[in-house]
C-alpha cells in the first residue's frame, strides 16, 4: 500500500496525518524527481482550493519545492482539472494539487500532474514517495542558497480556464436554469461564473446549515438531498452537483431525480455518436457500472470495455485503446479528446448543451436507460486469503450456481478490492430485486464463512 498516493492522492487530517513536514518533503522530492533537466529551472505548479488548510499545506509545499531548487508558481483557488489542463498550457515540469476532501476543510489530499495534465507513472510517484519517506532524505535534497527557486503567482488561472470551457462546449445555455451544489467542491471557485457566462440563469446552493445533517467528509455529490429538493421547487431544468475536486458531476433532473455518470455516459454516448465524435463507437466503463447502461450501449451499436475501479484505471483502458470517452458510475467523466482527466464542470457544461440543442428535458434524456436493481455487499476477508479464495470450490460453486440462475437476464460479479485489509465485492443485478438481495446475502456469507477473519 502506498505510504503518500494510496488510490488517488495522499490524504489526512491537516497537520495531524498530512503534516506540514510532509507537504513540504513532497514538495521537495517532486522538485527532485521531476526536474527539467540539465540547464532547464524546473517550474512546479501549485493549485488549491478554497480551504484554509489548503493555504497551510500550499506554504509548506511552495518552501519544499523552492529549497530543492526549482519555482514554485501558486494558481490560487481553482477546481483540479484546471490545475491539470495548465500544467500543460503554463510548459510546467509537474503540478501539485492540494485541497480538502470534506465540507468542514479539515482533510486534506494532494495529487501531482506530469506536464501532459496526467498522474505519473507508479515508479515515479513511489520515487518520490522514497525522497519524503527515506533515511537521510533531507540532506540528500539539500541545495545551496545560491541555487533556491523562486515563488511565483500566476493571476488569471481561473479566468483561462473558464475561457478554455466556453469555447470546448461553444453553446449558448440562455434559457436554462440551473442549480449548482458547490458545497464542500473546489468547483465553487469557477462554476457560477462559467454557467452564468454560458447564458444559464444559475441558482447557487448555500452551504449547508448547522442543522442539515450532512457527513463533513463526503462531497456534495453523495449529498444530494437538497439539490433533489431545490431543483424542482424553483423550478429548475437541471441541477448539477460537484465532488470535492471539480472531477465529477452528478445532474438532478427537473423532477429531482438522480442522473448519476452512468446516466451521462449514455447521454453523452449517443450525442457523441451521432455526431461521428465516438471514437470506434466505443466507451470505457468499471465493472461497477449498470447492466443497464452495457443494455443501453449494445441496443444503440455501442461497444463497452470494463476496467479495474478508480479513474485511473479508466483512463489507462481509454489510452490503450484510444477511446474518446470514459468514466464512472460516480460522474467522473473524461472527455479525451479535450482533457487528461474528468472534468466536472465540463461535462455538466456538455450536458446542459444536448439538452438546449435538443430541446428535451433530462429526465427524457436519462429515461433512455433502463436500470435494473443492483446489490453491492462488500465482505472484509482474511490477508491470508487474497487471491486463494479465488480456487475455493465452495465459493466458486455459490457464484456459478446464482450465475445460472440469473442467465442473461442479470449477472453476478464478485471482486477482490482493498489493500492491507481486503475485501471482496459482491454485485448482483436483475430483475427482481427479492431475488438478487437473496443471491448477494448467500454469496457474501458463503465468502465470510470460508475467508474469516481471524479475531487474534
Amino acid at each position: 500500500m502506498s505510504r503518500l498516493f494510496g488510490t488517488d492522492s495522499a490524504r489526512g487530517n491537516t497537520v495531524a496525518d498530512l503534516t506540514c513536514e510532509i507537504a513540504m518533503q513532497a514538495g521537495r522530492a517532486s522538485a527532485a524527481v521531476l526536474s527539467g533537466g540539465e540547464g532547464k529551472r524546473s517550474k512546479i505548479l501549485i493549485g488549491k482550493d478554497g480551504k484554509l488548510s489548503s493555504d497551510i499545506l500550499e506554504a509548506a509545499v511552495c518552501a519544499g519545492i523552492c529549497s530543492a531548487g526549482a519555482d514554485a508558481e501558486g494558481l490560487g483557488p481553482v477546481p483540479a482539472p484546471a490545475a491539470a489542463w495548465l500544467t500543460k498550457v503554463l510548459d510546467a515540469d509537474a503540478c501539485i494539487m492540494i485541497s480538502s476532501t470534506g465540507a468542514d476543510g479539515n482533510s486534506s489530499g494532494i495529487r501531482i500532474y506530469s506536464p501532459d495534465g496526467r498522474r505519473f507513472p507508479k515508479a515515479t510517484e513511489e520515487q518520490i514517495e522514497e525522497l519524503v519517506f527515506g533515511v537521510g532524505a533531507n540532506s540528500a535534497l539539500a541545495r545551496p542558497r545560491s541555487e533556491m527557486g523562486r515563488m511565483l503567482r500566476s493571476d488569471d488561472a481561473s479566468d483561462r480556464y473558464i475561457e478554455h470551457i466556453k469555447e470546448l462546449v461553444s453553446a449558448d445555455l440562455s434559457g436554462l436554469r440551473v442549480a449548482l451544489d458547490c458545497s464542500g467542491s473546489c468547483a465553487d471557485t469557477t462554476a457560477e461564473r462559467l454557467f452564468t457566462e454560458l447564458g444559464a440563469e444559475v441558482f447557487v446552493l448555500p452551504e449547508p446549515d448547522e442543522d442539515f445533517e450532512q457527513d463533513v467528509f463526503q462531497p456534495a455529490t453523495t449529498n444530494l438531498e437538497r439539490l433533489m429538493d431545490f431543483v424542482p421547487a424553483n423550478f429548475c431544468d437541471c441541477g448539477l452537483a460537484f465532488d470535492s475536486e471539480g472531477f465529477c458531476c452528478i445532474a438532478v433532473d427537473e423532477n429531482g431525480k438522480l442522473a448519476d455518470g452512468d446516466s451521462l455516459l449514455a447521454i453523452f454516448a449517443k450525442a457523441m455518436k451521432a455526431r461521428g465524435e465516438l471514437r470506434d463507437d466505443t466507451i470505457v466503463v468499471n465493472y461497477m457500472s449498470s447492466l443497464g447502461l452495457f443494455n443501453f450501449a449494445r441496443d444503440n451499436g455501442i461497444r463497452v470495455l470494463t476496467s479495474g475501479t478508480g479513474d485511473r484505471y479508466v483512463l489507462d483502458r481509454m489510452l490503450e485503446e484510444e477511446c474518446s470517452l470514459g468514466g464512472e458510475k460516480s460522474g467522473h467523466i473524461i472527455f479525451l479528446n479535450d482533457s487528461s482527466v474528468g472534468d466536472g464542470q465540463l461535462c455538466g457544461a456538455r450536458l446542459l448543451a444536448i439538452m438546449k440543442k435538443t430541446g428535451r428535458k433530462l429526465s427524457e434524456l436519462a429515461g433512455e436507460l433502463n436500470r435494473l436493481p443492483q446489490v453491492v455487499i462488500n465482505v472484509r476477508i482474511s490477508p491470508l486469503k487474497k487471491e486463494i479464495w479465488k480456487n475455493n470450490a465452495v465459493i466458486t460453486g455459490i457464484i456459478r450456481d446464482n450465475e445460472e440462475k440469473l442467465g442473461s437476464a442479470g449477472r453476478i460479479v464478485v471482486r477482490e478490492a482493498g489493500g492491507t485489509e481486503p475485501f471482496i465485492r459482491v454485485l448482483v443485478e436483475g430483475p427482481d430485486f427479492a431475488e438478487i438481495n437473496e443471491m448477494a446475502m448467500e454469496t457474501a456469507q458463503t465468502i465470510k464463512s470460508e475467508c474469516h477473519v481471524s479475531k487474534n
